[in-house]
């Protein structure tokens, strides 16, 4: 190892200390300012990316460009997290230590995923993100629903684990090696293992994404686990899943049977996601099925790779991950003692609590592609890289169903503005800084990146090649 390599991977190192410090520092002071030591930890890390922009390789990582630039984008969203976690959980008696280093722990296992050259990282990393959300999900101990939550995402998470897993074993038995990009080299010729261990990997990434039909655990989690949880496993999870399946592509599209199952897979997220969402009166299971159907969209980009969809994918979800963290934040702050789940529930709140109630309309715009959040742009970018790439059937399946979601999501923000509270509507409890931070912050990279996007869409394309 260089001292250009170690300079490289000190962003990985600085979380995982973190992480340990959190546990250690929990131990000595149990309740102490562990959240505001875990956001200085991945401030740090950040800063040192920013500040030392060094590219470094170790067997199986490699630091580039593309890996600083998620590392980044999934730090921002673990502060946002963090924010948000930091006052809603201690009103929940949720004070240990365990929250803010699990999630140090998770953004480690995000940035190793996005940095991995080999397929045995990239299952580490994503495993290891993966099993700290297992804990994050059912960090309410005394919830029911929270423990059920738990339970059957570790139930599907294994048996996803094991699908890819078993798919990385059939890549390497048919080619010998577990180099992306030795396998990338080797071209199209493939047999028949080969061919069965990329779709098994393909269906593994297809849990992490929520994509039909491996998404039946979205909306029972979503619900169950608690509010700040969900806008990370929602946002910051999809987007490192994102990232590794990225990774993947040159293998994938090497392959022209993988076309059909991507179109297969957009196809079923787009309807399923949105007319599931339709009938929902729990305001997190209809984002959790609406989550679905977005990522569908990432879908519909990804069987247009040659045409520009991978930038348009990544696009799309840098947005989602802002509208997501806008309108799961927004729950979180508006939830009281019990978790505000109920869509009703909502009514007048808009005029209680005027940023909360600004986030949560904000995040829903973009989500149903309303002006001007940038959500308008994101569909656009995906649908406009369908057409180029002749998928223009699937295009218009998205373009539809793009206008069937907006009855769901402005079901909230006529409640929110339109429908009076049922009995007296009081004024929701003064927001801390962490809160206004938190919510601000998605709304206002939603508010720019809808009226400007250029600047991200240039990044992207010298990124994504």
């Amino acid at each position: 190892m260089t001292l250009f390599d170690l300079l490289a991977f000190m962003p990985l190192v600085i979380l995982a200390t973190g992480a340990i410090l959190c546990l250690l520092a929990g131990a000595v002071r149990p309740g102490g300012y562990l959240y505001e030591l875990a956001i200085v930890v991945v401030a740090a890390s950040m800063l040192w990316s920013l500040a030392l922009p060094a590219d470094g390789m170790l067997p199986g990582i490699s630091v580039t460009p593309y890996a600083r630039f998620c590392a980044l984008f999934l730090d921002l969203a673990g502060i946002t997290g963090l924010l948000l976690a930091a006052g809603y959980n201690r009103c929940r008696g949720i004070v240990g230590e365990e929250y803010p280093a699990t999630l140090l722990f998770a953004l480690v296992g995000m940035g190793a995923a996005c940095a991995a050259t080999d397929l045995l990282i990239l299952f580490l990393g994503l495993e290891a993100f993966t099993f700290a959300f297992y804990i994050l999900v059912a960090i309410e101990r005394g919830s029911e629903r929270g423990g059920e939550a738990g339970m059957k995402y570790l139930l599907n998470g294994t048996l996803s684990a094991a699908i890819l897993a078993m798919g990385i074993a059939l890549v390497y038995c048919s080619r010998g090696t577990l180099q992306l990009a030795e396998l990338a080299a080797q071209g199209r010729g493939a047999g028949h293992l080969y061919l069965a261990g990329l779709s098994l990997i393909l269906l593994g990434l297809a849990f992490k994404l929520s994509l039909v039909p491996a998404h039946l655990w979205t909306a029972d989690v979503y619900q169950g686990a608690p509010a700040p949880v969900t806008a990370l496993l929602s946002t910051a999870s999809k987007g490192a899943s994102l990232a590794a399946l990225l990774l993947l592509m040159p293998l994938v599209t090497g392959w022209p049977g993988s076309h059909a199952i991507l179109w297969w897979l957009a196809l079923l997220s787009m309807l399923c996601g949105n007319l599931a969402a339709l009938v929902q009166s729990s305001i997190k299971r209809m984002l959790a099925w609406s989550s679905v159907a977005q990522m569908g969209y990432v879908g519909l980009a990804l069987t247009a790779a040659p045409a520009g969809g991978l930038r348009a994918a990544a696009f799309y979800v840098v947005i989602y991950a802002a509208a997501g963290l806008a309108t799961f934040g927004a729950v979180a702050v508006l939830s009281d003692q019990g978790e505000r789940d109920g869509i009703d529930a909502y009514r007048g709140l808009g005029y209680a609590n005027p940023l909360a109630g600004a986030a949560l309309a904000v995040g829903l715009f973009s989500l149903a592609g309303i002006p001007p959040a940038a959500g308008l742009m994101g569909k656009f970018a995906v649908f406009a890289a369908a057409l180029r790439g002749g998928e223009t059937a699937l295009a218009v399946v998205g373009i539809l169903t793009a206008l069937v979601s907006v009855f769901y999501y402005l079901r909230v923000v006529v409640a929110l503005y339109m429908r009076p509270a049922e009995g007296e509507c009081r004024e929701s409890h003064s927001l801390a800084i962490s809160e206004v931070i938190a919510l601000a912050a998605p709304t206002l990279v939603t508010l720019f990146l809808g009226v400007y996007p250029s600047p991200l869409l240039d990044l992207l394309a010298r990124l994504i090649s």
